[in-house]
């Protein structure tokens, strides 16, 4: 065959401007797939973050109530120290972190002390500490059952109809309820105190 029967490859032959070109595509290339795969790239069991995602801090308090042994609570006791008669718990302020109720007195030993009735909660460390004080002693009633429904607190409160009834017998009973409303606890309900 005479060279000049060979067909015309003049097009195949490679120049300068050929491989920058090729060279500037695969690396648009290159980039484009790494720009996809960052974008929706995931780690194990998390799901990739969307555009408007938000997400808030992770709470560091406990989802646990707090626990009344844990905290002072603001009796005058001395010596003899205090008993927590009536515990409870429940979410209280709709924010899925249980607070705690608790009714206590000075272990007096004889009688019927007073209560007083105090509400718990974690603060911002995860410490447990005494949030309110619903009732105080020197109300000199005595907490007979304590309960928490749907976020109301409900006690069963025992007094006295004047300063001559025996400490030892309370003769009266009331209901009461508080629940958190504008940043605090208001009392509800309740009833009058009746005779037992």
């Amino acid at each position: 065959m005479q060279p000049s029967e060979l067909p015309d490859l003049a097009h195949t032959r490679t120049r300068p401007a050929h491989w920058l070109a090729t060279a500037a595509a695969l690396a648009a290339a290159i980039a484009l797939a790494g720009g996809l795969q960052s974008a929706t790239a995931s780690q194990p069991g998390k799901t990739a973050a969307r555009p408007g995602d938000h997400t808030a801090p992770a709470d560091p308090r406990p989802k646990t109530a707090p626990d009344p042994a844990r905290v002072a609570l603001p009796l005058e006791c001395g010596a003899i120290g205090s008993v927590i008669s009536q515990k409870t718990t429940g979410d209280l302020d709709g924010d899925r972190t249980p607070e705690t109720v608790v009714a206590a007195h000075c272990d007096a030993g004889s009688g019927t002390p007073p209560s007083g009735i105090y509400v718990l909660a974690h603060d911002r460390k995860g410490t447990p500490r005494v949030v309110a004080t619903l009732i105080d002693t020197s109300r000199q009633q005595t907490a007979d059952k304590l309960a928490i429904h749907d976020g109301t607190v409900t006690a069963t409160l025992l007094g006295y109809s004047s300063a001559q009834t025996p400490r030892c017998c309370p003769d009266l009973k009331e209901t009461a309820e508080w629940q958190w409303k504008d940043g605090k606890f208001l009392r509800t309900a309740g009833s009058e105190p009746r005779a037992l």
